[in-house]
C-alpha cells in the first residue's frame, strides 16, 4: 500500500522537507535552501502552490508538447492527493512553494473568492507552463511573502499574507489565460475532437444508456479535468463548454423534427428523460417552442 502523507497543516510538509516555519497557518518554501529532498505523496487539508524550476522531476506532466521549459506551476486544494511516491530517492530541487491553511482566510473577501480559481482542480499533467517573465514575477511574489514573514507579527500580518496570495492566485488566473490563447492550436485540435466526441455519442447511441452528453463524460474521454476543459471551450469559443453540449443536441432535435417526427419521440430519441424537459431546452436556446418550430418548417 502507497505510503501517503498527510498534510493536515502546512507544519506537516515543512517538517518532512527540513523547513521551519514562522508562522502557524502559512509557509514559503525555498527548494534550493533545504534540498535535495525525498519524493512523497501528499493527501492536502491545505492549499498548495508549488513551482519547479525545471520540470524534469518524474510526474505525470502529460504527453504534450510544452513550449515553456522555465517553471511549471501546480495548484491543489483541500482534500487532493498530489506528488510522487517516496521511492527512497532524493532529488535535489530549486523552485518554491507557498502553502497556506483555509483557516488563513476565515472572515477574509479571499474566502469566498478562492472558489473561483478553477485551476486548483486542474489535472498535474494539466499543469501551468511559465514563459521567463511569469516564472520571475512570481519567484518575487515569494519572496515578498518570505520576507513579511520573517517581520515581527502584528494585526495587520494575515491581512497582508492573505494580499499576497490573492495576488498570485491573480497572477495564476492570468498566466493560465495566456497559455489558453499561445495554445490555439492546439486547443482548436481538441475542439475538434469535442465535436467528433458529439457525433459519435449519438451514433453509437450512447444517450440510450447514458441519456445526454455531459461536461464530465466528455472532459474524461479527452483525458482532461471538467474544469480545464471547460476554461479551454471558453476562452477557445466564448461559450461555456455546456452550452456548446445544448447547441449540438439542439441542432440534432431540429433535425428530427425535420421528418415530421413528434416532440415525445424526439425527446426519447436524443436522451431527455422527459419530453417537456426537451421543451424547455429548445425554448431556451431557440426562443421557439420545438411545435413552433415544427410549424415554422411547414410555412416555408
Amino acid at each position: 500500500m502507497s505510503k501517503i502523507l498527510k498534510v493536515r497543516n502546512v507544519s506537516d510538509y515543512s517538517s518532512y522537507v527540513g523547513h521551519t516555519d514562522r508562522h502557524p497557518l502559512v509557509s514559503v518554501i525555498d527548494y534550493a535552501e533545504v534540498s535535495p529532498v525525498r519524493h512523497c505523496l501528499n493527501n492536502y487539508s491545505i492549499y498548495g502552490v508549488f513551482f519547479h524550476d525545471e520540470a524534469k522531476i518524474d510526474l505525470t506532466y502529460g504527453c504534450g508538447k510544452y513550449d515553456y521549459k522555465k517553471g511549471t506551476v501546480i495548484c491543489v486544494a483541500p482534500g487532493q492527493i498530489g506528488g510522487k511516491e517516496d521511492n527512497g530517492e532524493l532529488v535535489m530541487l530549486t523552485g518554491w512553494a507557498l502553502l497556506f491553511h483555509p483557516d488563513l482566510l476565515h472572515g477574509t473577501h479571499l474566502e469566498k473568492k478562492i472558489k473561483n480559481y478553477s485551476f486548483f482542480d486542474y489535472r498535474v499533467n494539466e499543469a501551468l507552463h511559465m514563459t521567463d517573465e511569469e516564472h520571475d514575477i512570481l519567484a518575487s511574489l515569494m519572496r515578498q511573502v518570505r520576507d513579511e514573514l520573517q517581520k515581527r507579527r502584528d494585526e495587520l500580518q494575515d491581512a497582508i499574507i492573505v494580499g499576497y496570495i490573492e495576488l498570485v492566485l491573480n497572477f495564476c488566473q492570468r498566466f493560465y489565460n495566456r497559455q489558453f490563447i499561445t495554445r490555439k492550436l492546439e486547443n482548436s485540435d481538441i475542439l475538434m475532437k469535442f465535436d467528433g466526441l458529439l457525433r459519435d455519442y449519438y451514433m453509437e447511441r450512447r444517450q440510450l444508456e447514458l441519456g445526454l452528453p455531459t461536461v464530465q463524460y466528455c472532459a474524461d474521454k479527452l483525458c482532461m479535468s471538467s474544469n480545464y476543459f471547460g476554461d479551454l471551450v471558453k476562452k477557445t469559443t466564448g461559450d461555456t463548454a455546456s452550452n456548446y453540449i445544448r447547441q449540438h443536441i439542439i441542432l440534432q432535435a431540429k433535425n428530427e423534427l425535420a421528418t415530421g417526427a413528434s416532440i415525445s419521440q424526439v425527446a426519447d430519441e436524443l436522451g431527455f428523460e422527459y419530453p417537456q424537459h426537451l421543451s424547455r431546452m429548445f425554448k431556451k436556446q431557440t426562443g421557439l417552442t420545438p411545435s413552433e418550430y415544427s410549424e415554422s418548417l411547414h410555412r416555408k
